[in-house]
């Protein structure tokens, strides 16, 4: 049986936002997503999907609203020393967890923050929580040169670049055999910025989560709107700032098919309307750095090989009632995160 990696797995999705209880009921309402006091520290409250838990809160009134991701690797501190060498910089440094693991919080050479996790049994270092089905980095260089800094840290595989014309390239990054996500240069479309991580979250009713997502006061920035492959696309913004996007899988619009996405199929690129850039301009007057702006992109893919843009690892499985389930072994602790919330802006 194949070894599964321990390095390169996106673990854990945190939330910093200027209200945790809002942002909370609000992904309640769209996702369906629970929340669930960390046995280690109730105060910090986690977002618990169908597998259990799979992100939480940071509440910051200083810190530009946004999801953060956590990714997995063998040893915090030689990944933090290895980061500092190619540019990165550490924002909280390597932290131990009660469990026996560690983590710290590093931001690439572009400025896009991220934090990294080596959990204290291995075994729980992958896979990751299926809610999250694809992760896109918006840089501000050649994706091959971004690549070039997160393929040195974890054991990604550059798997194919995809021509766009005038907006770039988009590089598909892998591991083991599973495309996790891509990586493009926003600046090549003439849209300068911070770059940032943007997580999509897989539903089975896109269009019934969008309705909820604004009847919750959410924004919708771009979509629904249908991708290469069948798979359907859409960006929104929650009621505090944050910035996350939906992806449904094509597979799931065929009876009994809800797990082919488990193939690394993905939704490809594509490009900012109008609406997304007005919205952008908007959050920017408003002091936020994020922006969620999209190469534009028609992906060609072979068939049964990926979906077409940013989707993540899973189609969603049907939800299923679960009671509380006991925090996993990944997520970072609050103690440094406390001490560190206000250092956070972005």
């Amino acid at each position: 049986m194949a070894r599964v990696p321990v390095s390169g797995w996106f673990v854990w999705h945190e939330l910093l936002t200027p209200n945790a209880a809002g942002a909370h009921e609000f992904y309640a309402k769209a996702l369906g997503w629970e929340q669930q006091a960390w046995e280690n520290d109730p105060s910090y409250v986690m977002f618990t999907g169908r597998s259990g838990p799979v992100g939480a809160t940071v509440e910051s009134k200083s810190a530009t609203p946004h999801w953060r991701p956590y990714i997995s690797t063998r040893d915090v501190d030689a990944t933090v020393e290895a980061a500092s060498r190619l540019g990165g910089r550490i924002e909280t440094p390597p932290t131990p967890l009660p469990d026996g693991g560690r983590y710290a919080v590093l931001v690439d050479p572009q400025g896009a923050p991220f934090g990294i996790h080596a959990a204290g049994n291995t075994a729980n270092a992958a896979p990751p929580p299926p809610e999250f089905t694809w992760h896109e980095l918006a840089t501000s260089v050649a994706p091959g040169i971004a690549f070039g800094f997160y393929g040195a840290l974890f054991d990604w595989d550059e798997i194919r670049e995809h021509d766009m014309g005038t907006e770039g390239t988009y590089l598909i990054f892998g591991l083991a055999g599973r495309e996790l996500g891509g990586m493009y240069d926003k600046g090549a479309g003439g849209k300068p910025g911070a770059a940032y991580w943007l997580g999509y979250v897989g539903v089975e009713d896109l269009e019934g989560t969008i309705g909820r997502a604004k009847a919750a006061r959410g924004s919708l920035l771009m979509g629904p709107m249908d991708v290469p492959g069948g798979d359907r696309v859409a960006h929104l913004m929650d009621p505090y700032g944050a910035f996350f996007a939906l992806h449904k899988a094509a597979a799931q619009t065929a009876a009994g098919e809800a797990g082919a996405a488990d193939s690394g199929r993905q939704p490809a690129p594509r490009k900012p309307s109008k609406k997304v850039q007005a919205s952008q301009k908007a959050a920017k007057r408003a002091g936020k750095k994020t922006a969620v702006r999209r190469a534009a992109a028609e992906k060609k893919r072979p068939a049964k090989k990926r979906p077409a843009k940013r989707a993540k690892q899973a189609a969603p499985r049907k939800a299923k009632k679960r009671s509380a389930k006991k925090a996993p072994a990944r997520k970072p602790a609050k103690t440094a995160r406390k001490k560190k919330a206000k250092k956070r802006g972005r």
